[in-house]
């Protein structure tokens, strides 16, 4: 059975690149606004990814790396290479959710703003850490040194996450680690590396061609 982790919108648009200098104090809510800060500041970015889900109503456990960019608004690209390729594309107004092994892709419209829960108001730069979730320190038992986690409750309930944890470098909020927590008690990790940051990630790079040959599967916007 394959096991498909990743799920669009969510984690494209929880990954946020971060850094800048900590905030004096053990406040979780001046760190929050930190974090904040610094995101507001990034356009683009591109990362080296790997990403472990563990738990859940089935109890899976799996591991995926892969690639990935962003860039606000709404446009991002993830592309996983091992052990099965597929790729995510959002141009800011239409996923693409592509499985070649499968010669499959998923068509869905890009939530619009008064529709989208918190999760993607952030990527498209509408979302606020502070104003939006409740954060506060948590203890990881497998912590990178010289890190601290900082977990997030969303003040709106969403479906697809109980929890946000971001695991950052206490000297410069350097993002190391994303965590979140479904409501079937899994747990998704993404590592990241190789971070660039404000490089000036083309257009190009978010557009899709569906392949001849494949399957299409079209999700339309809920009707008014």
């Amino acid at each position: 059975m394959t096991v498909r982790l990743a799920a669009l919108p969510l984690i494209a648009s929880l990954v946020l690149p971060i850094g800048g200098q900590s905030p004096e104090g053990d406040d979780p809510a001046a760190l929050a606004a930190a974090l904040q800060q610094r995101y507001a500041r990034v356009h683009d970015f591109s990362a080296r990814f790997v990403h472990e889900y563990a738990g859940g109503a089935l109890r899976l456990r799996a591991t995926e790396t892969g690639h990935v960019l962003i860039k606000k608004p709404g446009r991002m690209r993830w592309c996983y290479e091992s052990p099965e390729r597929k790729l995510f594309v959002s141009d800011g107004r239409t996923i693409y959710s592509y499985f070649p092994e499968d010669a499959q892709v998923t068509v869905s419209p890009m939530p619009v703003a008064d529709d989208a829960n918190v999760a993607v108001l952030l990527l498209t730069g509408k979302g606020n850490l502070t104003r939006d979730f409740r954060p506060s320190y948590v203890t990881l038992p497998d912590l990178p040194a010289n890190s601290v986690a900082l977990q997030f409750y969303p003040l709106t309930p969403a479906p697809e996450y109980e929890s946000l944890i971001f695991v950052v470098d206490r000297e410069d909020l350097t993002l190391r680690q994303f965590i979140s927590t479904d409501w079937q008690g899994g747990t998704s990790t993404f590592r990241f590396t190789d971070f660039q940051e404000n490089v000036g990630v083309s257009d190009s790079e978010f557009i899709f061609t569906i392949p001849d040959g494949t399957e299409v599967i079209r999700h339309d916007a809920d009707p008014e």
